[in-house]
């Protein structure tokens, strides 16, 4: 009797064979009977402090330290150059801030210069209600906001972190773990061929939630990447609905299948499950292997030459994935 997967504990990190996989990221809500897809602006570099020279603990000093909050990242993967950084809010009671004005500054090292600031957006992951998974509804912890903005690291190694929130018109300064960039990108990356894998459809299993943890399971499993890649554009979300374990768990799968439902007809849309037989003590799938993902979820959007035009790690919104699938739609 096939055991049924369960939710782990999303605030604990598992180390795999494979490497540690830490799982990202939320998005905000907006219209519970919709789904608007609309997030919201970021705020004006101009609302917050100029480095002018100083280090982030300089700038902290500055700021009002605050215990009360904690910012994490939504990924680890990080390349010299433009980097598209997602991270959630929280208080140290776990509950999630939706709606503040953040930017984020970081410094080369130890004792580098802060650059900033990189103000955030607002990205929602709301979607109408027939889309929203039992994983997503039953789960009191699901975030509702990933906060966007876009990183200029321009050399590899170490870089620090800080985060000022703007709060009752005072900043708060939290410190956030240093991210690493690296010289080499170990995932596909924009221009890259995406590597070619057998996905695994709902025809070839007796059971469909042998290859999906959504519960109810979805409809991206139509489709093997092996089949169709470099014969049409392709939406490639690999992702665990009912196994995340980060304080920041979006509901993508929800998210793309609401695409899926209005476009499915510019692109094949496939879901890739991480974990073989759906255990996380098992290791990775070795389709999870081959993209190299150190995290989850990860989606890639692949043009019709079998090439990655666009990638997003952790969590993302429609309006992301709209953004993307408008790339590649139009490629054959």
């Amino acid at each position: 009797m096939r055991s049924s997967p369960t939710r782990t504990n999303r605030f604990s990190l598992l180390a795999l064979a494979a490497g540690a996989l830490i799982l990202p990221a939320a998005g905000c809500g907006d219209d519970e009977e919709t789904g608007d897809a609309s997030g919201a602006e970021a705020p004006a570099a101009s609302t917050f402090p100029s480095p002018d020279g100083r280090s982030l603990s300089e700038l902290a000093t500055d700021a009002a330290p605050d215990d009360e909050l904690v910012v994490s990242p939504a990924g680890q993967v990080f390349t010299e150059g433009r980097n598209r950084f997602g991270f959630g809010v929280f208080t140290v009671d776990r509950e999630q801030l939706t709606d503040a004005d953040v930017a984020i500054y970081v410094a080369p090292g130890p004792d580098g210069e802060a650059q900033g600031p990189f103000p955030a957006r607002v990205e929602s992951l709301e979607t109408e209600p027939a889309f929203t998974a039992e994983n997503t509804a039953s789960d009191p912890d699901a975030a509702k906001a990933v906060y966007v903005t876009d990183l200029q690291l321009d050399q590899s190694g170490e870089w620090r972190m800080l985060a000022l929130v703007k709060r009752d018109d005072e900043f708060a300064a939290v410190r956030m773990p240093s991210i690493v960039v690296q010289r080499q990108d170990p995932v596909p990356a924009p221009g890259q061929r995406a590597p070619s894998v057998h996905t695994p459809t709902a025809d070839e299993v007796s059971d469909i939630q042998d290859i999906d943890t959504r519960i109810p399971p979805g409809t991206m499993h139509e489709d093997d990447l092996a089949e169709v890649l470099g014969k049409k554009p392709v939406v490639l979300l690999f992702a665990t609905p009912a196994l995340c374990q980060s304080r920041v768990c979006g509901p993508v799968v929800d998210i793309a299948e609401q695409v899926k439902r209005d476009r499915g007809d510019e692109a094949a849309f496939i879901h890739m499950e991480i974990y073989n037989d759906n255990l996380a003590n098992k290791g990775l799938r070795r389709q999870v292997q081959a993209y190299n993902l150190p995290t989850e979820p990860w989606l890639f959007a692949i043009d019709c030459d079998g090439k990655v035009d666009s990638r997003i790690e952790g969590a993302f919104s429609i309006a992301e994935l709209e953004q993307a699938l408008d790339r590649i739609s139009d490629s054959c």
